[in-house]
């Protein structure tokens, strides 16, 4: 008998649903019949959409897509890091740094890869010499030449687009989507019906059988994938599946945004997201070419919807009675199963954090590869779909931790919000993080070798937060180990060579901020802007 999965039938369109038509249309080699059923275009508002490093290698490379051609057709820039604004400062949202101890309330997450001197990461060495008051500079400055770059508004690549740096990317997610729309059906042969569905048809054994529209269609097919984002409509509401609320880990709930207009050429382009604390939670900005995304992530609990887009609006300078702005309220949490039966759950429909680290779009197409990777037949053995699950719930605990640490460890207790954020649980695994960096010790290995931790996509994914991620948010925030790495006691010769890396560094940067071109003039020239 034939098992094969001959149709997969996938409910919405968007970012997630044409991600995931793209790619398995190309890991199932056209052997499979791809249907994307998507509700007729609603106009969106570009706010943006930040994005991890290994996008690049790990989806459109894997598709065949040269960076350049997508960039051009999505209206992509550069991300070199996450600059945090004001998180240790009280006070009110604004772009403006404050001054803590003498030095602007900011801090970077590059994505620079960290060096090793001897096996040891850098990090320990600079937090030696940090405890033992030989360093005044801010580690995300003495270990990653990216800052400098950063702070110079430079692009990561030279004006041939040969690489200089490592980086992500920001873009119009509906550009994406249209863009990888027109690729699915052209290049993998997906089949787009724009219609809307009304009834969801099972079998006797509970699994979904086909989906009728309003026009009265009947899609039938063997494998299900909801893309229906905070609604479920398949794993949620069809199959039932219980979805676990994790606000008793990360408050924020609800956000308001809308575009800005931007004066590139007299004020730059800024190659990096900025995360910006406000009194309810933070605001995002995205720059794009001419103008920036930008949404103020909050708690409902915290702050009104008008309250909190009147706060929004002061911090850009809007008037908030004649700009349009997207609000949006969103669940945080995971499905107790991604994949149930037939269905499984891709992007929004399955988990979702904050876009705080900018993993939503690393959420898709990590379970996509996963997918992919467990593709079944259709006895649905019960081992591949428990470990497919068991993946999908391992990357989104590892996430909601990291971005609950920002919170928690943030020095800022003067609203209601951020002291609250002090009275939530950690996780055992973030306890044990902690306790680890406090003791001086690595909190995971991290690899100096970029094709090895970009290139590996399982090695990425299950080491997403680096050593060098949880040093840039503690110590940005101003919290160090008790004491430095014992074993760096005993290696002088490695200290010697950590100073020689630390000296490279700051060579390096010099010589990048004086040769790079601005991100402003590379983006003209990719995009084709006289």
């Amino acid at each position: 008998m034939d098992t094969r999965i001959k149709t997969v039938v996938i409910l919405g369109g968007g970012t997630a649903g044409w991600m995931a038509a793209a790619y398995l249309g190309k890991a199932l080699q056209n052997t499979v019949k791809i249907v994307v059923l998507e509700s007729p275009a609603i106009p969106r508002i570009g706010v943006g959409e930040a994005t991890v490093p290994n996008l690049q290698r790990a989806f459109f490379d894997y598709l065949g897509i040269p960076e350049e051609e997508w960039m051009r057709e999505c209206n992509a820039s550069f991300k070199m890091a996450v600059k945090f604004v004001n998180w240790s400062t009280p006070g009110e949202g604004s772009p403006v740094p404050r001054t803590v101890n003498g030095r602007p309330d900011t801090f970077h997450h590059p994505f620079g890869l960290l060096a090793s001197a001897d096996q040891i990461p850098l990090s320990h060495y600079w937090a030696a010499k940090k405890l033992r008051g030989e360093t005044d500079e801010a580690y995300d400055e003495a270990c990653f030449p990216e800052t400098a770059i950063m702070n110079a508004k430079k692009a990561p690549r030279w004006l041939d687009m040969k690489r200089a740096a490592n980086y992500a990317w920001h873009f119009d997610a509906h550009l994406v989507a249209g863009f990888l729309r027109d690729f699915a059906v052209k290049k993998q042969a997906a089949e787009h019906v724009q219609d809307e569905m009304t009834e969801v048809l099972t079998d006797e054994r509970g699994f979904i059988s086909a989906l009728r529209t309003k026009s009265g269609q009947l899609l039938k097919g063997d494998l299900f994938i909801d893309c229906s984002g905070f609604r479920g409509l398949l794993i949620n509401k069809a199959m039932e599946e219980p979805f676990i609320d994790m606000s008793d880990h990360l408050l924020c709930n609800s956000a308001v945004a809308t575009s800005v207009p931007h004066d590139d050429e007299t004020n730059g382009v800024e190659p990096y997201t900025s995360s910006i604390a406000m009194p309810s939670g933070w605001t995002w900005k995205i720059p794009l070419l001419n103008r920036f995304g930008s949404g103020y992530v909050y708690s409902r609990d915290f702050t009104s919807q008008d309250q909190a887009t009147l706060d929004f609006a002061r911090l850009w300078g809007l008037d908030p009675d004649n700009t349009q702005f997207n609000h949006v309220r969103f669940r945080v949490g995971r499905n107790r199963r991604a994949w149930v039966r037939n269905c499984v759950s891709v992007g929004l429909s399955s988990c979702f954090v904050e876009p705080l680290e900018s993993t939503g779009i690393y959420f898709i197409y990590s379970a996509i590869h996963m997918l992919a990777k467990h593709f079944p037949d259709k006895t649905f053995d019960k081992v591949i779909v428990d470990r497919f699950n068991r993946e999908i719930e391992e990357m989104f605990d590892e996430t909601r931790d990291f971005l609950q640490a920002h919170y928690y460890f943030s020095p800022r207790v003067d609203t209601p919000f951020w002291q609250a954020n002090k009275e939530l649980t950690l996780a055992e695994s973030i306890k044990d993080k902690v306790a680890t960096y406090r003791a001086g010790l690595p909190v995971n290995l991290p690899t100096t070798d970029e094709n090895t931790y970009y290139g590996n996509f399982e090695a990425e994914f299950r080491n997403f937060w680096t050593n060098g991620s949880y040093y840039c948010i503690f110590a940005g925030m101003g919290m160090l180990p008790r004491h430095p790495l014992p074993v760096l006691a005993y290696k002088p010769q490695s200290s010697a060579e950590a100073e020689q890396l630390f000296a490279d560094i700051k060579r390096k940067r010099e010589d990048m901020v004086a040769s790079l071109p601005s991100t402003y003039d590379l983006l003209r020239q990719l995009h084709g802007v006289s």
